[in-house]
């Protein structure tokens, strides 16, 4: 059935609300940084990366609710696996087009200006975090007591980690935020633009701009499974691959803006605070509430995930810098699982 043209719409309107959301988010964001006396690291790993990375995580859940024909659990573990990947590969290489963009037209350097001690920490915790998802699939197969008891330890060994590294975070009293521009819900009005806006109106505005991007990203996904349905897209590779392109928009968008603005603590942190976050709060609530018995494509993603920001932190260790190059590289492995899943089906099984 050919895609008719409310179908497209029905992509692009959306779109364009996210990217509205966006803009209010990150300039809202700033904001709430500044007047709760954050470090930018805590504002994008923390507020900005949970923020926007929370509607995503009721994919799974519903999933493992209401799935049917059995598929629910396979779903729901493609949608938790698929957001750390999409962050890990396509939202670094869509950052590194941001950035050689912005350096083409003379707007910023082609290296980024980041706290390496705090994106070091993001990765690390996201390796640590997502090596013990790995090893549930692996080892803690079954379904014996003594495997739902291990799973259960090592499912609140992740919700620990994730403590931890928040606890980490707000401690943090490096580079404090930088004041942005005025509040947007401001801006209307000529006695509240003279002075620093309330935490009440940031919250307003950041609260009513999750509203934005939660509706934005919930009809894209509308329009995409609709568009597949169409096309003879499988209900499994629209959860992996399709998604979370759109359930992770908000941090792709969140973190370009602030790239073009030279903001890069805040835009990778962005990224990798999310990656934090999902491999530790949802891979949780896979490990106790699914089989966790993962297919070799789905463990094959999370190796190239781990890979992928691990050779960010190798370029920003080894030589002291890190580029829009890795960025950019990390997609390679996007495309490449795409071969996996096209070339290898019976790696799904």
């Amino acid at each position: 059935m050919a895609i008719e043209v409310l179908d497209i719409l029905s992509l692009i309107l959306p779109l364009l609300v996210i990217l509205i959301g966006c803009e209010l988010f990150t300039n809202g964001i700033e904001w709430m940084g500044v007047r709760l006396g954050l470090a930018e690291s805590a504002t994008g790993s923390v507020l900005a990366a949970v923020g926007t990375a929370l509607p995503e995580t009721t994919v799974p859940i519903i999933a493992i609710i209401f799935g049917t024909n059995g598929q629910g659990h396979e779903i729901a573990e493609g949608a938790i696996l698929g957001a750390p990947f999409m962050l890990s590969t396509l939202a670094m290489f869509v950052g590194g087009i941001a950035i050689l963009v912005a350096f083409g037209k003379g707007r910023r350097s082609r290296t980024l200006t980041v706290s390496k001690e705090h994106i070091s920490l993001d990765i690390w915790s996201f390796l640590g975090a997502y090596s013990l998802a790995i090893l549930a699939a692996v080892f803690l197969r079954g379904s014996e007591t003594i495997m739902h008891i291990l799973r259960y330890a090592l499912a609140i060994l992740l919700l620990v980690l994730y403590v931890w590294y928040l606890w980490k975070m707000i401690k943090d009293t490096s580079k404090k935020c930088d004041e942005p521009e005025g509040l947007y819900f401001c801006r209307p009005f000529t006695d509240l633009r003279a002075k620093p806006p309330s935490l009440f109106l940031i919250t307003v505005q950041v609260l009513a701009s999750l509203g934005m991007i939660v509706l934005g990203a919930k009809i894209f996904v509308s329009g995409i499974e609709s568009v597949s349905a169409e096309v003879g897209i499988s209900s499994i590779i629209l959860a992996f691959l399709i998604a979370p392109v759109a359930t992770e928009l908000p941090e792709k968008f969140n973190s370009v803006l602030w790239y073009l603005r030279g903001k890069d603590t805040l835009a990778l942190g962005n990224i990798t605070g999310a990656m934090v976050f999902q491999s530790s709060i949802p891979v949780s609530i896979g490990i106790v509430l699914t089989d966790w018995e993962l297919a070799p494509i789905n463990i094959a993603s999370m190796l190239f995930a781990m890979i992928a920001i691990f050779l960010i932190y190798a370029e920003m260790r080894v030589f002291k810098q890190l580029s829009y190059k890795s960025l950019l590289f990390s997609g390679f492995f996007y495309f490449l699982y795409i071969v996996l899943v096209v070339t290898m089906p019976g790696l799904t099984g």
